[in-house]
């Protein structure tokens, strides 16, 4: 406070007889203005005044000792905040010596006894004072990254209370062991919430630390080049070179590897179409993550958040999650990580986001493989046309009981599957779309005319997302999903699950799902043009009845004409198009990591809804479609050879054929042979008009 202030409390006080107690409404004005704006202008105490009935003066003064309040309220909560952390301090003291007293000799199993109690005391100190040299130098680390240091200490407990373990590679903490086995919880993410999984108080700094060491490795990882990074294939990719990389991240708890683990490291960057604040409110919302990366991440929620960020912002958040990343096929095996992921704000424009994976049972609800996500994630820079850059940075180590098939096996063990490329290319790709949904108006080569407004073509869009979205969730194979190939199919035919459904947006009952790859000596771009060509529909569709398809609308969602939402309209009588029509929402995207043409049919009512703007998220809707990737062989990203080529043809695509078919309207029935023969058939005849529609394409 300045002389000015000083001079006006003293005159305020010897004046203040003269003033009258102010009324409770006045109180609660000036409270909200002091919550806007606690220094007010004369321009603002004038207007106060006037509205409040109050003299000038009067304002001013209520100001004044209304901050002097709050100064004095703040200067009392960290003496507070200081009198207990040394009051915990003093706890710790008398636990260890506590502990020292009751002593067990490791050898003999007999009290340990001393004869010389003042070297007891100096050796007490001694181990107190390297357990305050730990903290600080935990506090430290975490300071550089969060703002401030760790201050709050957790009370003393012991470590056998510990409910998760987070001895992950070489960012664990000796003697910490796990005491909760996740596998009983009875999770089951797809079909039903998590259960509350408590966190001990002394589980949070550890989780802290391991989160602060990741990040601190994931920006060494993104800003440094050789010899940390190496480039393979014909593309250049980017992977770890391992013995530097284990040189210089030395790990404490120095694991053995077993010789069936393999690691997948990979790093990529790009320019997108966001900015920096837009990705970190999405990566943080796991709804919003799932939006972001539909053909990736299929199931994500948040277990707890260990720290929600600083100032309202997400700078510092750190939180628990769970996520489930699938590869597009059922014969491709889905992960699922336990990670935690950690939002920091480094410098202006700057953020980086880092995940680290925490154990939990080899053999939970859905674990074909022992998987360790290593310190991945990525940084973001605010660039300055409104576009961010991205580099991104994943990083696993993957012992598979189960491995991925044949078809898919160089594409997954090259680490191409789930690697840094497939995210940054889908970033890319779902941050145009999400430009295209916010400008107003059509692309040149939009079909004007049929959805009249703004708003009518974002309800369209949404609409298709969730259809994209759904499709890409039953291709994973989570609890009550598990996909199964009938008697008399081997590993390499239909694989077919069955699953219920009563959630809003989708038709309630029992559906059947099937699904097949197939290997084709064509390339990814060749097959995805061959399956967008509505004029080429009429060679595969069972839908169309082998009607000729005509495009209604069309909705660009990026700049490569392959990204864009169809509707289309197969006219059952030719001789009046307006009997008996089918409407069919088609959505195709690609990118360099492979392709999606999923589509559905809708009635025109569900249409005319989404059309006209209001909320599409209840129109059932039951997707089917194709997922085109390529083989993983040379010349499409992978050195490795691939064995489910046995010509030796040049490099190609592996398409999967997914259809849905509802089986009941009612939850409760059964499932028959007869449906699994339906469908069966239903995706055999497919493929098999597939294969002979392509044959004249070179195949």
């Amino acid at each position: 406070m300045d002389s000015g202030d000083e001079q006006d409390v003293a005159e305020s006080k010897g004046k203040k007889k003269r003033y009258h107690r102010h009324t409770p409404r006045q109180i609660q004005e000036l409270e909200g203005v002091f919550k806007m704006c606690p220094h007010p202008d004369e321009k603002q105490r004038m207007q106060l005044s006037r509205d409040l009935g109050l003299e000038p003066r009067q304002i001013k003064f209520w100001f004044q000792n209304r901050r002097t309040q709050l100064k004095t309220q703040h200067e009392r909560a960290d003496n507070c905040s200081l009198r207990s952390e040394n009051d915990k301090i003093r706890c710790e003291n008398i636990a260890m010596r506590e502990a020292l007293k009751n002593a067990i000799c490791t050898a003999c199993g007999s009290p340990q006894t001393s004869e010389d109690s003042y070297h007891d005391e100096q050796k007490l100190r001694l181990e107190n004072a390297r357990l305050k040299d730990e903290l600080d130098r935990v506090s430290t680390i975490t300071s550089k990254y969060l703002g401030r240091p760790i201050t709050q200490l957790p009370p003393i407990q012991p470590p056998s209370i510990s409910s998760l373990e987070l001895t992950v590679g070489g960012y664990g903490n000796h003697g910490f062991t796990p005491s909760l086995d996740l596998d009983h919880l009875g999770i089951d993410p797809p079909s039903g919430p998590f259960p509350f999984l408590a966190i001990s108080e002394i589980d949070r700094p550890m989780m802290v630390e391991l989160a602060t060491r990741s990040m601190e490795e994931l920006i060494r990882l993104a800003q440094t080049e050789e010899p940390l990074w190496t480039r393979i294939g014909i593309d250049g990719r980017e992977v770890l070179h391992i013995e530097t990389y284990e040189r210089i991240f030395s790990r404490q708890a120095n694991p053995f590897r077993s010789p069936s683990t393999r690691v997948e490291s990979s790093r990529d960057s790009a320019d997108v179409i966001m900015n920096s604040i837009a990705l970190v409110d999405m990566f943080m919302d796991p709804g919003k993550w799932m939006d972001l990366f539909p053909t990736i991440v299929t199931n994500a929620r948040t277990i707890e958040i260990i720290m929600p960020g600083m100032d309202g912002s997400k700078s510092g958040a750190l939180v628990l999650m769970y996520g489930e990343f699938v590869g597009l096929s059922p014969v491709v095996p889905l992960r699922e990580f336990w990670f935690l992921r950690y939002c920091q704000q480094v410098e202006q424009g700057l953020w980086v986001i880092s995940d680290v994976s925490i154990h939990y049972p080899k053999d939970s609800h859905v674990s074909s493989c022992t998987k360790h996500r290593l310190p991945s994630g990525c940084v973001i820079q605010d660039m300055s046309n409104g576009y961010s850059k991205v580099v991104w940075v994943e990083h696993m180590e993957i012992e598979e009981d189960n491995p991925a098939h044949q078809l898919y096996h160089d594409l997954v063990d090259s680490g191409i599957a789930f690697g840094a490329q497939r995210w940054v290319a889908t970033l890319q790709r779902m941050c145009e779309r999400f430009a295209c949904q916010m400008v107003n108006g059509n692309s040149p080569r939009d079909l004007v005319g049929v959805i009249p407004t703004a708003e009518g073509k974002r309800s369209m869009m949404r609409l298709s997302q969730r259809m994209v979205n759904n499709f890409c969730s039953t291709l994973g194979s989570s609890t009550g999903h598990r996909w199964t190939a009938p008697a008399g199919l081997n590993d390499v035919g239909i694989r077919v699950t069955i699953h219920k459904c009563l959630d809003p947006g989708q038709p309630n009952g029992v559906f059947l799902s099937a699904a097949t790859s197939i290997w084709l000596p064509l390339s990814p771009q060749t097959v995805f043009s061959f399956f967008r060509d509505e004029r080429s529909r009429v060679q595969w569709d069972v839908l169309s009845k082998g009607k000729a398809v005509q495009e209604v609308t069309r909705i660009d969602n990026g700049q490569h004409p392959g990204n864009c939402i169809s509707l289309l309209r197969a006219a059952l009588n030719p001789s009046n198009p307006n009997e008996g029509n089918i409407l069919i929402l088609q959505e195709s995207c690609t990118d360099s990591s492979g392709s999606l043409v999923v589509y559905a049919s809708v009635d025109l009512p569900s249409i005319n809804i989404a059309m006209s703007g209001e909320d599409p998220s209840f129109i059932p809707i039951l997707p089917s479609g194709f997922v085109v990737l390529p083989d993983g062989r040379p010349g499409t990203g992978s050195s490795a050879c691939s064995s489910s080529n046995p010509m030796g043809r040049s490099s190609g695509s592996v398409l999967t054929v997914a259809f849905q078919i509802m089986v009941s309207s009612l939850p409760s029935a059964k499932l028959n042979l007869e449906s699994v023969e339906t469908v069966n058939h239903l995706i055999g005849d497919t493929v098999q008009q597939i294969k002979a529609a392509l044959s004249s394409l070179g195949a």
